[in-house]
């Protein structure tokens, strides 16, 4: 039996430019103007939740459970208005198909590891027609850093494996399944990866 899990934005959906866009209107829209670092590289967990007490942190914001829940309630809200408006979020070309071949394997058990809110990426995923039922989805909302949300993507599969890979789009994606002693599967141009998965 082996665990396949995947990374969601940017690695099989086309929304990483979407999500940076969203979350910046989201912290302005919540936290109105607060000092933010250079780049989103410089924050230790990148991740919905971890970035954003970071950020909170920076800016001595005391209220964290407050503006967590009401950064992911907006997070969701402006994700929901721009599928209804755009339509479904782009596939990286063949995820779809991929992902739902592997989840009808015998020998394979599927699971999802994002570092965005799980409701979000649900929303994301459904809209584009990835399987839902059945698939665990870990997210921030489990854990605030990468290595933690994808082992508890692992933990959700309920079994034994003989090997477990993970597929993503980042460098972080890439440290996390080095701590985790798991196979990488890089996706995607910045890591000279998977442009298409068959």
């Amino acid at each position: 039996m082996r665990a396949v899990i995947f990374d969601i934005d940017g690695t099989l959906l086309q929304s990483n430019e979407l999500d940076d866009r969203t979350y910046a209107s989201v912290i302005k829209h919540v936290l109105g103007p607060v000092r933010l670092r250079d780049s989103w590289s410089q924050y230790k967990n990148i991740s919905g939740s971890g970035t954003l007490l970071e950020i909170l942190a920076d800016n001595d914001i005391a209220d964290s459970e407050g503006m967590l829940r009401a950064a992911e309630n907006e997070f969701v809200a402006q994700i929901s208005s721009h599928i209804e408006d755009h339509g479904p979020i782009l596939e990286v070309p063949g995820a779809k198909d991929f992902v739902c071949k592997l989840a009808k394997t015998c020998d394979c058990k599927i699971a999802y590891a994002t570092a965005g809110w799980g409701a979000s990426a649900r929303l994301k995923l459904k809209s584009s027609q990835f399987p839902l039922d059945n698939v665990p989805l870990a997210s921030c909302n489990d854990h605030i850093d990468k290595a933690s949300i994808m082992a508890h993507a692992l933990v959700q599969l309920d079994a034994t494996f003989e090997s477990i890979t993970y597929y993503g789009d980042s460098e972080s994606d890439r440290r996390a399944a080095e701590v985790l002693g798991w196979s990488f599967v890089p996706v995607g141009e910045k890591l000279s990866g998977l442009r298409r998965f068959g």
